[in-house]
């Protein structure tokens, strides 16, 4: 299926799932006008970034199992071998503009694919039936329904929606009272870097045909909101913890999935998370255990802000690609992740740095 056709139609179920006003507000003329001035993927994407992007695709590519019961996975054992790194590393191949049918990386996108597949439990939960469950919990899920969703958008396979659709409604029947998720597939607790997972694939879901309640819709927003500082910021839980950058963007992500791109709470959120850019020194640092994840909802958020605000996207772009250009990277272009491995922290770099090309419906402002 033609990419940008895609785009239009998925666009299309997006000003369903909004809503009239929303979506008036969302494409109107001043939004517009605000984007036009938005810098182009040709003039923030250098070449020395295409080549490092090209090189990271060509490791995941080499590094997929291409035979037995992993097939498909990043890896043979750990995370690596994990639905959760599997998508996003399917993800990274979408963004460079392949898809399940056309590109160079068509290949390796399948074989994510009917792994993701393989893996989806009778409860439509999407985790490992193998030894490395240890490593699977709702993140994981979350990852891989995302990655499906944009799949069954371009390819409507009968069984990738028959699972999709299993997994939609696990992911809603335990959401818990208070509007979010957590860890287990049980709708006990929640934590808002868990709430994100599941929000962002729902909405993708939904833009892609499957059916998801405005109840929880309605009730995840009442989450995020539990979750939020008076200073736009977020923490971990409603009951409070840690507020970092990475919870921050999750929100202001979790706001747009759910459909708000503008008010008091946004700006607030967008606000704080550009005074903790790159290089910009607030007396807090991305844990180097989140900084991956941290960065993947932080180019998002900067990312959808240029609807109106494009001067947060047209300086975070440059600052989070140097930054990740000058990481001590392995001879075969690899961005090394200590605790997660190389396969996911090469998946999400080729991810946020392929950003401004725009070839994924979840990821498009």
């Amino acid at each position: 299926m033609d990419r940008r056709k895609f785009l239009k139609g998925t666009t299309l179920a997006t000003l369903g799932y909004l809503g009239t006003t929303e979506a008036t507000k969302l494409f109107s003329a001043e939004f517009v006008q605000e984007n036009e001035r938005v810098k182009s993927a040709d003039e923030l994407v250098t070449r020395k970034t295409r080549s490092a992007i090209s090189q990271g695709l060509r490791y995941l590519a080499s590094n997929q199992v291409s035979q037995g019961r992993l097939k498909g996975a990043l890896g043979s054992q750990g995370y690596a071998a994990g639905v959760a790194v599997t998508a996003l590393a399917g993800l990274a191949f979408l963004c460079s503009g392949s898809t399940p049918v056309s590109g160079p990386f068509a290949a390796n996108i399948k074989l994510c694919t009917d792994y993701i597949l393989r893996n989806v439990r009778a409860s439509g939960y999407i985790a490992e039936n193998d030894s490395t469950r240890r490593f699977s919990n709702m993140y994981g899920h979350g990852y891989a329904m995302l990655y499906l969703s944009q799949i069954y958008g371009m390819s409507k396979r009968s069984e990738l929606e028959e699972k999709l659709s299993s997994a939609v409604k696990l992911t809603c029947s335990i959401q818990n009272r208070l509007g979010g998720w957590r860890y287990q597939p049980v709708a006990n607790d929640a934590d808002l870097s868990i709430t994100i997972c599941q929000v962002m694939a729902l909405r993708a879901a939904h833009s892609a045909g499957m059916q998801v309640a405005d109840e929880v819709r309605s009730k995840t927003v009442n989450y995020v909101e539990s979750c939020q500082n008076p200073d736009g910021s977020f923490h971990y839980t409603e009951r409070g913890g840690r507020t970092t950058l990475a919870l921050t963007a999750a929100g202001v992500v979790s706001y747009y999935s759910a459909g708000i791109y503008e008010g008091e709470k946004v700006e607030k959120a967008l606000q704080w998370i550009f005074d903790h850019r790159p290089g910009k020194a607030r007396g807090q640092t991305v844990s180097p255990m989140n900084y991956y994840y941290a960065h993947y909802y932080a180019i998002q958020a900067m990312w959808h802000a240029q609807l109106k605000n494009p001067q947060y996207w047209n300086a975070w772009y440059p600052l989070i690609r140097d930054e990740l250009m000058n990481q001590k990277r392995s001879p075969d272009g690899t961005w090394p992740d200590q605790r997660v491995g190389s396969e996911f922290g090469t998946a999400m770099s080729c991810i946020i740095l392929q950003i401004p090309f725009n070839y994924v419906p979840v990821f498009s402002p």
